[in-house]
């Protein structure tokens, strides 16, 4: 996994648990840089996702979206399936996937 020091990665693919896929994913729906990931709700992320594709895009999307939104917040560099749980719980309160 990679550990990038969160206040100099530049490029998204410079961000643990993001590769060229998701980076482009991500950049369809406006987020650019690493820094634009700060404050950012990763259901929501996901939710604009399917819409802007027009695809229902797997829910471990969420989970990785979970990760580095926790590391660029200050959060550790963490394989993205740590946020699982957190995801799952999350669904089953909300009633929405």
């Amino acid at each position: 996994m990679k550990n990038p020091n969160r206040k100099t990665v530049t490029k998204l693919t410079d961000l643990p648990n993001i590769g060229k896929a998701i980076a482009g994913d991500l950049r369809l729906i406006g987020i650019q840089k690493p820094q634009d990931l700060i404050g950012k709700n990763a259901y929501k992320l996901h939710s604009e996702l399917c819409g802007v594709t027009g695809e229902k895009h797997d829910p471990c999307v969420i989970d990785v979206f979970l990760a580095v939104i926790d590391f660029m917040e200050g959060g550790d560099p963490v394989p993205w399936w740590k946020f699982t749980t957190e995801r799952k719980k999350y669904i089953s309160r909300n009633h929405k996937e």
